[in-house]
C-alpha cells in the first residue's frame, strides 16, 4: 500500500508543479498586454486634451502647462507624479537621448529658453525610425502634439524617462 500512496503524491507533485509554471506564463503575458493596454488609454486620454488652452500652472481642462497635462493624464490612471517637469525628470529609467530606446509613453524632456535645467516635458505618442513625436503643451497653441524634427525641439531635446516598466 506504501508504495502506491508515494506514487500518488509524486504524481499529484509533478502535476502541481506544471500548471504552476503555466500560470506564471500566463500572467508575464498579461501584465506586458495590461501594459501596452495602459499606454495606449494614457496617450488617448492626453490627446482629448488637443486644442486646450496653456495655463501657468494648469492641471484641469480650463488650462494646462507641460508638466500639468503629464501629472493630470498619469494621475487618471492612479499614476501619481510629482508636478513639475524638473522633478519628472528626476524618476523613472532615463536613457539620455537614445532614441532606439524610445517607447510610447515615455516622457521626454527639454531645456527650453536658454534654460540651465529641464523645464519643459511631453509624452511620447509615436516613436518612429529617427523621430519622436509627443504631446506637449506649448505656451501659444495649448496642448499639440510636435516632433523632434522641428529644430527648436532638436536643439532642445535633453533625455527620456520610463515611467511604466
Amino acid at each position: 500500500m506504501k508504495p502506491t500512496c508515494y506514487l500518488f503524491l509524486f504524481f499529484v507533485f509533478l502535476t502541481s508543479c506544471k500548471s504552476t509554471t503555466a500560470v506564471v506564463n500566463s500572467s508575464k503575458n498579461r501584465n506586458t498586454e495590461n501594459k501596452n493596454e495602459l499606454v495606449e488609454k494614457i496617450i488617448r486620454s492626453a490627446k482629448e486634451n488637443i486644442g486646450i488652452r496653456y495655463k501657468t500652472a494648469g492641471t484641469t481642462k480650463s488650462g494646462f502647462d507641460c508638466s500639468g497635462l503629464v501629472y493630470a493624464t498619469f494621475g487618471q490612471f492612479d499614476i501619481q507624479l510629482p508636478r513639475t517637469s524638473f522633478e519628472q525628470s528626476k524618476i523613472g529609467t532615463t536613457f539620455s537621448k537614445n532614441t532606439e530606446e524610445a517607447r510610447e509613453g515615455d516622457l521626454i524632456f527639454f531645456k527650453t529658453n536658454n534654460n540651465s535645467q529641464i523645464n519643459h516635458v511631453g509624452i511620447v505618442t509615436e516613436v518612429l525610425d529617427d523621430e519622436i513625436k509627443f504631446i506637449h503643451t506649448s505656451t501659444s497653441k495649448g496642448v499639440i502634439i510636435s516632433s523632434t524634427k522641428e529644430p527648436y525641439y532638436q536643439k532642445t531635446f535633453i533625455q527620456m524617462n520610463r515611467i511604466l516598466q
